[in-house]
């Protein structure tokens, strides 16, 4: 059930807000909203993991001295060589 809030806040904040809102195309109440619910939001330590990435999770088995910088660097090389 929504129910109606009257908040003061200053001019020019609320003004960048509804601008942002309004690229995000979303309402102010709704920016508002998804902001108090991640705030309080039970258990905010912990990210919920998707199902997808969930099932994903152990299919690749690495070496316990894989450095993924070294790779990275080794592919960077190759690429602009």
């Amino acid at each position: 059930m929504d129910t109606k809030l009257t908040l003061k806040l200053d001019k020019e904040v609320i003004n960048r807000a509804k601008r942002y809102a309004e690229s995000k195309k979303i309402s102010l109440s709704k920016l508002i909203e998804s902001y108090l619910q991640l705030l309080t939001k039970e258990n905010s330590n912990t990210e919920e993991i998707s199902p997808l990435v969930e099932s994903l999770s152990g299919v690749i088995k690495l070496p316990k001295n894989y450095d993924d910088k070294d790779d990275y660097t080794d592919y960077l090389t190759q690429k602009y060589e």
